[in-house]
């Protein structure tokens, strides 16, 4: 199979290119879009869309991105930025939506074929974490993983293996990118506000995106301590149960 059977030299090569310090990537990544904004739309499409690609996830700091991003955007909450919001919106939520769904097809076209693939065996933790997230959280699992960086891209993967239907599958992709991007740029905005309200300017960049990862972590671990999740995933499993029913 094409898939199974891809050029390793160029995913070793991309590998390589993409291991560069994640600071320094997200330093220069900012520091494009700010001088050409016509490109933020696109360029957060890319970011957004590496991070949610299965293969590409561990190369792309979209979520650090989206944050530090957050800083620039000018809406009613941070007027004198100096990028439109819709675009950096826009183009993470579309990358979002398409990296899930590419990596939800290539779980159903090629199943449990994907673990013998090198990839997976190069990373022998990604796909079993994927398994256990999905077998805990069920249909919601694909709404959930958005929120979690570390099996992010592998669960959508995880739900087609596992033959998720395709209009769940679409619900929750949807519908977690719509909260996502929206929350993390509206995360690096408070983030922003609060390093001037104590007047920090030095090194504000490495500071955000430590601060921003920081938070979003917390904050998910405080949902999923509180049970957040299993009664998101209750919910899920009820409605389903009534449009099957009906």
């Amino acid at each position: 199979m094409a898939f199974l059977g891809e050029n390793r030299a160029l995913a070793l090569l991309a590998e390589r290119v993409l291991s560069r310090p994640m600071h320094h990537f997200v330093h220069d990544f900012i520091a494009f879009i700010k001088l050409h904004s016509v490109w933020a739309g696109p360029a957060m499409f890319l970011i957004s869309f590496g991070e949610s690609f299965v293969g590409l996830s561990l190369f792309f700091p979209g979520t650090t991105v989206m944050v530090v991003a957050g800083t620039l955007v000018r809406w009613p909450l941070n007027p004198h930025g100096v990028l439109s919001v819709w675009p950096l919106m826009i183009g993470g939520i579309l990358g979002a939506v398409l990296g899930d769904a590419i990596s939800f097809w290539i779980g159903r076209r090629f199943g449990h074929l994907l673990e013998k693939h090198w990839y997976f065996v190069r990373h022998p933790d990604l796909l079993p974490r994927g398994y256990r997230f999905f077998e805990r959280f069920g249909t919601a699992s694909v709404f959930i993983g958005r929120f979690f960086g570390p099996v992010r891209a592998a669960i959508p993967l995880v739900a087609g293996i596992m033959e998720m239907p395709w209009p769940q599958f679409w619900i929750a992709n949807i519908g977690s990118a719509l909260i996502w991007a929206p929350a993390l740029l509206l995360l690096g905005t408070s983030f922003r506000e609060i390093l001037r309200a104590i007047g920090l300017r030095h090194g504000a960049p490495i500071a955000l995106a430590i601060g921003g990862a920081v938070i979003l972590t917390v904050l998910t671990a405080i949902a999923y301590r509180s049970g957040f999740f299993e009664k998101l995933q209750e919910r899920w499993r009820t409605r389903s149960q009534k449009s099957e029913q009906s």
